[in-house]
């Protein structure tokens, strides 16, 4: 068959082989209707515009152009499927019309050579030129609309690839502005990016304000709103604000590139169920061969007159009828369908594999933090004790903690940066490991930590205890703040559990998976945050990296096909440990490098898609691979003949070959159906 490029390309430019075929299509179709009129029609309504010593003849000159020339690709393919051993849907067509052909024109040029029981009572010796000839030209058909349809499947890929403009607005140093080839964008260029462009690379933003449409990312509607300091991505769209963006991603290097690369891949790898087919082809076509010479054989020897053309027509029936070109096709069209509907809905396939495994999973693993969890702890309350304001214990305990790394130190700088209070620079900072920090900030000594950090310095966090059990008890870590060796108040952070959380759990849950929480949070904190989502079966909390793939691993050996759901570098082990690994878009490249597939939205509303994608994509497969055996059930048995004692039917080549045509864009048309699964 005829390679394709291993990445598409946005400026789609015509299909050669899809071109040469519509032109032998119409070539052939156009001999094929004097050829049926001379052949049969003629004969059928009782005229004779041609001499019976004629006939064959004129056959002759219509069919030789469809067989030698429209048909020639065919002949090429089943020598060389033969040559090789790998036959196929073109050894079949070859042989089929090969023999049709050449004892028809035996028949004309040499008609002595037949004995008098091979001649009809007139004495002329029967040809069929017309079954040959048909059979090309639906073969041909049914290859051109096999084609187009191939050509819908990347849709998909070419849609994502035009959204990226094909020049950008660069901004020079002098503050000349020019708009340069998107090639020509170099890392750290700054770009101009007006309202209703589209964004040409990955970037951040360094002036302006706007909302962007970033849909084509993750599949969710709603502009975000982006400004100085935020990533954008290349590809998404510019709403009504103006923005300069610094590239950070040029080329392969960009988000987009990198989407299009998996999709591509992903369409192009096969899924274990394609080995089903192909263990079945591989024996498929020879058993074909054979039955095709056993219905030679049996007309020739018991069938009614004339025996040797009710022979060969229904042996060459078999051959074109039984052709594998639905099954073949049955996996792959589905697969490039399915990826690239994924695409649009930001499900990322990296190998067809991974839709297999996603859909007979039965036990989904999910990490909380980034996960469950939003992986972005905020301050959500200040308890308050010793005469202080919140004001006074939130400002200095962000001075003494913008000097540490700790996630929940973050959270309490953001509030108070929030909250436009001052953060001075901290003296004599400390970090008690285990305990908390320490240190002194305009003059006031400032201690934060756990409540062993207050009995450290001579406090009694007693007064203060109950509630910070509270918050504890709710899933939010809780920090002891001291000023001057008095107990001010604690601070309390979470990391808030994901809007769509709960109702993504009970789809889950209603779609038959078992739900396994694992975390390396402590375990109070783990259980509040499976209260708060609803639907978890099992937690298994203060886990190292090595733990969470240690665990996959024990369910794997209980019997259970497990999904795995991360985001962070903690989680790669368990990723690739995993049946199936799913990385959300949010996290780290390590962990999306480590999985099957990956959700730039990164919720978990997405699993819950990804879910109904790989269910609706092998449900398609089973349907095709359906289609392709009873087509192949029931036609091969009528060809051959089963039928005509009963009721005197038969199969003509031309009917077998419409079949064949009809099957394969059955399942052409199937696999188009999950352009219009819901995700």
């Amino acid at each position: 068959m005829a390679l394709e490029p291993e990445m598409p390309v946005g400026d789609q430019a015509p299909n050669p082989e899809l071109a040469d075929f519509t032109r032998r299509l119409w070539v052939a179709g156009v001999l094929s209707i004097p050829l049926l009129f001379v052949s049969m029609v003629s004969e059928m309504l009782g005229l004779h515009l041609v001499s019976p010593a004629l006939s064959p003849w004129i056959q002759l000159a219509l069919t030789a152009p469809i067989v030698l020339w429209a048909g020639a690709p065919f002949f090429e393919r089943g020598w060389v499927s033969i040559l090789t051993w790998q036959l196929n849907m073109f050894t079949l067509v070859s042989i089929g019309v090969g023999a049709a052909f050449l004892y028809s024109l035996t028949a004309t040029l040499v008609p002595s050579l037949f004995p008098p029981s091979l001649r009809m009572q007139d004495g002329r010796v029967p040809v069929y030129y017309e079954a040959a000839g048909v059979v090309v030209t639906l073969v041909l058909l049914g290859q051109v609309l096999e084609l187009k349809a191939r050509a819908a499947t990347g849709q998909a890929v070419r849609a994502l690839l035009d959204l990226a403009p094909k020049t950008a607005r660069q901004i020079r140093a002098d503050g000349r502005e020019d708009d340069v080839p998107l090639a020509a964008v170099q890392v750290g260029d700054r770009l101009r990016v007006r309202p209703g462009e589209a964004i040409p690379v990955d970037a951040v933003v360094i002036e302006g304000r706007s909302s962007v449409d970033e849909s084509m990312l993750t599949g969710e509607p709603v502009p975000v709103l982006k400004t100085a300091g935020m990533l954008v991505t290349g590809g998404t769209s510019n709403a009504t604000g103006g923005l300069v963006i610094e590239a950070r991603a040029v080329g392969a290097d960009t988000m987009l590139a990198r989407i299009v690369a998996m999709v591509a891949q992903a369409q192009r790898s096969r899924a274990p169920i394609q080995a089903l087919a192909d263990r079945i082809s591989g024996w498929f076509v020879p058993l074909v061969v054979v039955l095709a010479l056993a219905t030679f054989i049996l007309w020739a020897l018991v069938g009614p007159e004339p025996r040797f053309g009710h022979a060969l027509l229904n042996a060459i029936a078999v051959l074109i009828v039984a052709c594998p070109c639905a099954l073949g096709l049955a996996t792959p069209m589905s697969i490039m369908v399915g990826t690239g509907r994924g695409a649009r809905a930001g499900i990322l396939i990296k190998q067809a594999e991974a839709l297999q495994a996603l859909d007979g999973v039965d036990t989904l693993v999910i990490d909380k933090t980034g996960t469950l969890t939003e992986g972005k702890p905020r301050l959500i309350a200040t308890e308050i004790a010793g005469g202080f304001s919140e004001e006074t214990l939130l400002a200095l305990a962000a001075a003494l903690e913008s000097q540490s790394e700790h996630p929940l130190a973050r959270a309490v700088v953001d509030a108070a940066a929030a909250a436009h209070l001052p953060i001075e620079h901290a003296d004599r900072f400390e970090s008690q490991t285990g305990l908390g920090v320490s240190g002194t900030v305009s003059a006031r000594a400032v201690v934060i930590g756990s409540p062993a950090q207050m009995q450290r310095i001579g406090l009694d966090p007693a007064p203060l205890a109950e509630k910070a059990n509270a918050y504890r008890r709710d899933g939010a870590g809780v920090m002891f703040v001291a000023i001057d060796g008095q107990l001010a108040g604690i601070l309390a952070v979470a990391d808030p559990v994901r809007a769509e959380a709960a109702q993504a759990l009970a789809a889950l849950k209603a779609s038959g998976l078992r739900i396994v929480m694992l975390t390396g949070d402590n375990r109070v904190t783990a259980e509040a945050v499976a209260r708060q989502v609803g639907g978890i079966d099992s937690i298994h909390a203060e886990l190292k990296p090595e733990d969470k793939a240690r665990i996959i691993g024990d369910l794997q050996k209980a019997g259970a096909r497990v999904a795995m759901a991360g985001d962070g570098i903690n989680d790669a082990p368990a990723l690739a440990a995993a049946d199936v690994g799913i990385a959300m878009g949010t996290g780290t490249d390590v962990a999306i490098e480590s999985a099957g597939i990956t959700l730039t939205h990164g919720d978990l509303s997405a699993i819950v898609r990804a879910h109904a994608l790989a269910r609706a994509t092998m449900r398609n497969i089973r349907q095709n691979l359906f289609f392709s055996f009873v087509f192949n059930g029931i036609g091969i048995p009528i060809a051959a003949g089963v039928l005509y004692p009963l009721t005197g039917l038969l199969l003509s080549p031309m009917l077998a070959g419409a079949t064949m045509a009809l099957s394969s864009v059955t399942v052409v048309l199937n696999a188009l159906r999950l352009n219009r699964v819901a995700l």
